[in-house]
């Protein structure tokens, strides 16, 4: 069973009433995303990734919002118990405005499996609560021309996700393939979108640990300024 809350060096994460706990994946994309003036967080849950994108963006202004009504009040609590300034939306993506230079979003990733009978957790983990091509058409209405959107996905969902991407108009500019270990396949990708091709194409590949319970360099390195 998941610890009620999870320490990081500048804030705390308390997650009794979020169906979705504190990762790796939420870790690995509040790290890697790129941030700007405005930060919109997609599906904030405890509020970990908008927390993370307002430590490294001092100046920005982020927004999370979710439409988790228990969920959003957790992630307030986590963010006046923090010293940052993040806004905490009870709201449906659909239904958001505004302009944001960079959208990030750790999405629902089981799409052809049996639901949880827990509502909570269903609607966190489920994309009956958002498809893919929802969030690709909502994140392209509100990204800045320029803007990036930043997601974290399950192996198995890179193919759907990329095609709904380019449906939709995106292209592909940031890719990085995350292995648990060496020797394993990537589990896990990290994925960062345009709506131009003005940037080259950067690929990489990331592993976690070198070994049980050694965290690799490119980890600690990408993690270092949030781990105790």
């Amino acid at each position: 069973m998941a610890n009620d809350y999870f320490k990081f060096k500048r804030f705390t994460i308390r997650q009794s009433r979020c169906g979705m706990k504190v990762g790796t994946d939420g870790t690995l994309l509040g790290a890697w995303a790129h941030g700007g003036s405005t930060i919109l967080d997609v599906g904030t849950g405890t509020g970990l990734i908008a927390l993370m994108m307002a430590q490294r963006f001092p100046s920005a202004s982020v927004t999370g919002i979710d439409i988790d009504e228990a969920a959003c009040m957790q992630a307030r609590e986590n963010v006046e118990d923090s010293p940052f300034s993040v806004s905490i939306l009870h709201r449906n993506v659909l239904d958001m405005k505004g302009i944001f230079d960079a959208v990030v979003s750790n999405p629902p990733y089981f799409s052809h499996s049996l639901e949880s009978p827990d509502a909570q957790r269903t609607m966190a983990r489920h994309t009956s609560s958002l498809s893919y091509g929802q969030l690709m058409d909502n994140a392209w209405r509100l990204l800045a021309e320029h803007g990036e959107l930043s997601i974290v996905i399950p192996t198995e969902c890179k193919s759907e996700i990329e095609r709904e991407a380019a449906l939709t108009g995106f292209f592909k500019v940031r890719e990085c393939a995350v292995k648990t270990t060496p020797s394993k396949m990537p589990r896990r990708y990290l994925m960062a979108f345009r709506k131009h091709p003005d940037v080259p194409l950067e690929m990489e590949e990331g592993i976690i640990e070198v070994c049980p319970k050694q965290r690799s360099e490119w980890y600690q390195r990408l993690t270092n300024d949030f781990y105790l």
